[in-house]
């Protein structure tokens, strides 16, 4: 296997809250319904949350950045070890295999005020 493409992000977390709380239906445009809560149903909080963004922009880059996918499309779920997964679908998932990609690494972050993330698609 071979590396296509990385793709790394930050997203300030006082920034990405005030995004979400003065644009309604923000977090229903970026994240599937489970992707906002924990596992034992409690709403996920907002340096989480930003980094799961950071991941999804990331995930763009690593594929070239092109116009057209949807931010559902890419999905951050954890392992029960606790380790971060990727999961793509429709419009991520047409463009990672015009590239090849046949697995995904992520790595989240947070910490004094930003969220980051790393992505390696590979192939």
């Amino acid at each position: 296997m071979s590396i296509i493409g990385v793709g790394i992000d930050v997203a300030e977390i006082d920034r990405f809250r005030a995004s979400l709380e003065r644009t309604p239906g923000l977090a229903d445009r970026l994240f599937l319904e489970r992707e906002l809560l924990l596992p034992n149903g409690e709403r996920r909080g907002i340096a989480s949350l930003a980094a799961r963004f950071a991941a999804k922009e990331a995930v763009a880059k690593a594929l070239g950045a092109p116009g057209g996918l949807y931010w559902t499309d890419a999905e951050v779920w954890v392992e029960d070890s606790g380790r971060p997964r990727l999961r793509v679908t429709g419009t991520v998932a047409a463009r990672a295999a015009e590239l090849g990609v046949q697995s995904w690494h992520v790595s989240l972050s947070h910490d004094a005020g930003v969220a980051s993330a790393v992505v390696v698609a590979e192939g």
